[in-house]
């Protein structure tokens, strides 16, 4: 068995780059990135059979992918991952908090758990 998933279309041997599955309820057909495992009543497509897709008349397609790049980690993301990495690094802060003595930080709105609302800079 090959490690590669292969194309589902009939005589296609591509490699599978998006996976096909269909909500009957909302006649939705949904285009996404290739699922992690294979799944029997989804469809693993190839490039080519992805942007040629069309759905029957009245459904809808709704495609969950960029085909231009692969997905990379927005500047958002790696920000926000090293904030978390900072703050986790503070153990005396955080030894600070968990007794009831707590620093008030005036751009901090609110808390849940290890997460922070922050204000916005402009406001």
């Amino acid at each position: 068995m090959s490690p590669v998933r292969r194309c589902s279309r009939t005589a296609c041997g591509r490699p599978a780059v998006a996976t096909l599955t269909y909500v009957y309820a909302d006649s939705t057909a949904v285009l996404g990135p290739l699922a992690t495992y294979a799944e029997p009543h989804c469809y693993d497509l190839c490039a080519e059979h992805s942007e040629r897709l069309t759905a029957p008349r009245g459904w809808e397609v709704v495609r969950l992918l960029d085909g231009s790049a692969p997905a990379r980690p927005s500047g958002d993301d790696l920000e926000a991952l090293a904030n978390a990495v900072r703050e986790a690094a503070r153990p005396q802060e955080r030894a600070a908090e968990a007794g009831g003595v707590r620093r008030a930080d005036p751009m901090e709105v609110a808390r849940r758990g290890h997460l922070r609302v922050l204000r916005s800079p402009d406001n």
